[in-house]
């Protein structure tokens, strides 16, 4: 089997390239065979100059009509140039430093050239193009995600040896012949090796159609397999439905979308499953107030409640507002990392002997000296700081507690579905009245100097405010980026000078930034230049003013949460986007996001702008990283192979021998969030 051989054992792997490898994520053969082509460059149709499509690579068949000349730039810089002629035209190339490209080029000799075409007046160039010897054949080349010192054309070496052991060794097949002939699929052998060296580009869609549905497929049953292994559990036992008592004791009304929110729990609290549901709401929606009337009626039926939030000062502000909301009824407690010995031990002692009703902490919560009497109900906020398995390990300091997920970051549902597909979903889509819209500005650093100063207007005014960068240190290389320490300093000495400033960014020890995050909230600092750590976990009422630096450079969803951090209180908020890109696109997005304060909206724009990417990054938001599918792209795959999971769960063939393969794929795509395969 590919998946137990090391990359070792290919050729030309040592010690330093595996361990390039191993950056990549990949170990064994069958890490390396599921490193899929990010492109491709396509070799397999050569065409003439005057053929050649504007502005996209392309390849072009001719023959050498002048060998390379170089011509010394500066130091450190030479450039090689010769001509190309395709039986029409002729082509210049330039290549750069590149003294082992050119040594390949030789008079009257038949190449390939692969590159970007530019005309130049009645000139044809190309500059930097990649070559081939007419004799390497005209074919679809694969271009891999790469690391320092392992190239695309490495791992393009070691993927054919990779290819040919999966070949001559069996190989576990997932999907049945029956299942791949019901959704006409191809079988895996056949997807790999079309994927990575694709003989046309119809088999090169056949092989991701089959890959892609099988990737899809194995995270749907994993998902189900959650969600189904949560519920069949006995659930803690809620007779009664005490919303209008909490309701009552309220200084406000309950929106229509926090009162059908609450009526969701409260049925699932009734049910004979566990209730598993995600609150997803924009900004100020209330998702909080929903948490408390939930945890209200499982406290009235002599349970406890635990919510667990990102950060100390995120767990501080929601003890205070639950200790609000719920008033003397209920006994809140506060456990965080940073509590003295003493105190920590006390309030663990009182949660064991239960007369702690509702305990609010951050991942001292998963701690194993923390024990709970009688824990019914489990809420996490801000859900995609968490990972599936810590939701699992606090839910299992109870007897299959209810579970309430709340997050502020706004999913089309859609993609809602996938990343929180162990979870029913209810959205909160009506703000409460009273709630003031965050005024929204584009501008290039022209205006900086005005901006600034329309910041220092409402700092002396008592307010407090943002300056938010994309960078925590000027980079090494040349950039226009202002990095948050460089604009700090800046400020510090320049335009904010004999003013109150804080710094804040992820490289910081979290005691420093609980330290900086408490001392803005105190007032204490009036403006906090910050990188996006303050995305989540900073609930400042009195900030009122953010500047973005180069906002360009954020998705439209993370610049939204951002802004999300002023506009809290009772003040008129303002946020300030600067951005001298000039690119229709980032018109477009920047345009949204001053046009409307509806995170919804933004989101839907955002995904057909920019792709999933801003919604699972690297963290997936707790689930499995996904290879090749594209949730965008193929939702019609994904509603087929949806509908497939739903069909499998409920057949006995599952649980046979012609799908262990299948189950053995799902328990390796949850293993790294502490899952387990179907049984």
């Amino acid at each position: 089997m590919p998946h137990t051989f090391s990359v070792r054992s290919l050729k030309g792997v040592g010690d330093k390239r595996a361990a390039q490898y191993e950056k990549l994520g990949i170990v064994t053969v069958a890490d390396l065979l599921a490193h899929y082509p990010r492109g491709y460059e396509d070799w397999s149709s050569p065409c003439t100059a005057a053929q050649a499509p504007v502005g996209q690579p392309c390849c072009i068949r001719g023959f050498v009509v002048t060998s390379p000349t170089a011509y010394r730039v500066r130091q450190g810089m030479t450039l090689y140039r010769f001509r190309v002629s395709d039986g029409q035209d002729t082509i210049q190339a330039t290549l750069f430093n590149n003294r082992f490209a050119a040594a390949k080029v030789r008079r009257d000799e038949e190449i390939l050239l692969f590159g970007t075409l530019n005309r130049n007046g009645r000139q044809y160039e190309m500059t930097s193009p990649l070559i081939e010897g007419a004799a390497a054949g005209q074919r679809i080349r694969p271009l891999y995600r790469q690391t320092e010192g392992l190239t695309s054309r490495m791992i393009e070496t070691n993927m054919v040896e990779a290819l040919a052991i999966a070949s001559t060794r069996p190989m576990a097949e997932p999907l049945p012949a029956s299942l791949r002939e019901t959704y006409d699929l191809c079988d895996r052998l056949c997807a790999l090796r079309e994927i990575h060296f694709p003989s046309s580009k119809m088999a090169l869609e056949a092989a991701r159609r089959r890959l892609v549905f099988e990737e899809l497929l194995v995270l749907q049953l994993g998902l189900l397999q959650l969600k189904s292994r949560d519920r069949a559990q006995s659930a803690v036992v809620i007779r009664g439905d005490y919303t209008d008592d909490f309701a009552a004791g309220l200084p406000f009304t309950l929106t229509g979308a926090q009162r059908r929110a609450i009526d969701a729990c409260a049925a699932d609290l009734r049910g004979d499953r566990p209730m598993s549901r995600l609150i997803q709401g924009d900004v100020g929606s209330g998702k909080t107030a929903v948490a408390a009337a939930v945890a209200h009626t499982v406290i009235q039926e002599g349970y406890q409640a635990a919510m667990m939030a990102p950060t100390e000062i995120l767990a501080g502000q929601h003890a205070d507002t639950l200790r609000r909301l719920l008033g003397d009824r209920v006994r809140v407690g506060l456990l965080t990392g940073s509590l003295p010995t003493a105190q920590k031990q006390a309030l663990q002692a009182a949660i064991a002997a239960g007369e702690v009703d509702l305990v609010v902490g951050t991942h001292a919560l998963l701690s194993e000296s923390v024990a709970f009497s009688r824990l019914g109900l489990v809420i996490t906020d801000e859900q995609h700081r968490f990972g599936v398995g810590q939701r699992a390990r606090l839910a299992a300091k109870g007897r299959h507690p209810h579970m309430l997920v709340m997050s502020a970051t706004p999913i089309p549902r859609t993609l809602a579905l996938i990343l929180y597909g162990d979870l029913d979903v209810s959205v909160l889509d009506e703000l409460p009245p009273g709630r003031q819209p965050v005024e929204t500005y584009a501008v290039n650093s022209a205006k900086r100097e005005r901006a600034y100063g329309y910041v220092r207007k409402h700092l002396d005014e008592g307010r407090q405010g943002f300056i938010v960068c994309p960078l925590v240190e000027e980079s090494e290389e040349p950039s226009d980026l202002r990095s948050a320490q460089e604009v700090f300093a800046a400020l510090s000495t320049g335009a904010f000078r004999g003013y109150r400033l804080g710094l804040l960014h992820g490289r910081m020890k979290p005691v420093e930034k609980e330290q900086t995050m408490a001392a803005f909230a105190a007032g204490k600092i009036q403006l906090l230049v910050s990188t996006t750590v303050i995305e989540v976990g900073v609930d400042v009422p009195n900030a009122v003013i953010m500047v973005v630096e180069n906002a360009d450079r954020f998705g439209l969803a993370q610049l939204h949460q951002l802004r999300g951090r002023v506009g809290r209180g009772a003040h008129r908020s303002t946020c300030i986007l600067i951005s001298d890109h000039t690119g229709e696109e980032n018109r477009r997005r920047l345009s949204v996001l001053c046009a409307t304060n509806d995170g919804f909206r933004i989101a839907d724009e955002d995904l057909k702008l920019r792709g999933p990417g801003d919604f699972f990054g690297d963290r997936q938001h707790g689930l499995p990283q996904l290879r090749i599918a594209d949730l965008m792209g193929d939702v019609s795959l994904l509603q087929q192979a949806q509908a497939c999971a739903a069909d499998l769960v409920e057949s006995p063939a599952l649980c046979t021998e012609l799908y262990a393969p299948l189950r053995e794929a799902v328990a390796r795509l949850f293993d790294h969030v502490g899952e387990q395969g179907l049984n």
